[in-house]
């Protein structure tokens, strides 16, 4: 208890050190205002306007047509260059076979193909060995699964005194 009460208050030493900085202003407050006299004088073009040239007419009346439907506004996904319709399809089409077909049913085709492998096997085997030995009514594991001829045990002299934990 006593190290928490502790704890707490050199926490609030430190708060109130963080506190007595954020009071004390380090960068002096400035107002841009400028002070200088205004000069009340406006220039005037010497040189008369001159017409607008063809190029810049074709540019404002492109950029004044704001409809996205306009063929002008319209941007090519890639497929087709001239036909927004078919450039659009073609680009639909496209993503679904990939994605869907592909990526989706691919996987699901990936995940569930059977074992052509033959990495699972063994587990396999196992269960019909296991059927075979309860429809036969054999142990489910023999005793003599490794002959006990060919196994060399020491004898009972050499375990004498030491403690067998089966």
């Amino acid at each position: 208890m006593a190290l928490l009460l502790r704890t707490l208050v050199r926490q609030g030493r430190t708060l109130t050190k963080l506190q007595s900085l954020r009071q004390h202003c380090l960068v002096q407050p400035t107002c841009l205002i400028s002070t200088s006299k205004k000069n009340e004088d406006t220039s005037t073009a010497v040189q008369p306007v001159q017409k607008k040239s063809e190029e810049l007419k074709k540019l404002e009346e492109h950029f004044a047509n704001t409809d996205l439907e306009a063929d002008k506004n319209w941007v090519s996904y890639g497929y087709e260059t001239a036909d927004p319709q078919l450039d659009y399809f073609a680009h639909h089409v496209t993503m679904f076979l990939a994605i869907t077909v592909c990526i989706c049913w691919g996987s699901f085709i990936l995940a569930y193909m059977p074992d052509y492998k033959l990495r699972s096997w063994c587990q396999r085997e196992a269960y019909l060995e296991l059927e075979r030995r309860e429809r036969e009514g054999l142990p489910l594991v023999s005793p003599d699964y490794v002959d006990p001829s060919k196994i060399n045990l020491p004898s009972d002299e050499e375990f004498a005194g030491e403690e067998i934990i089966v």
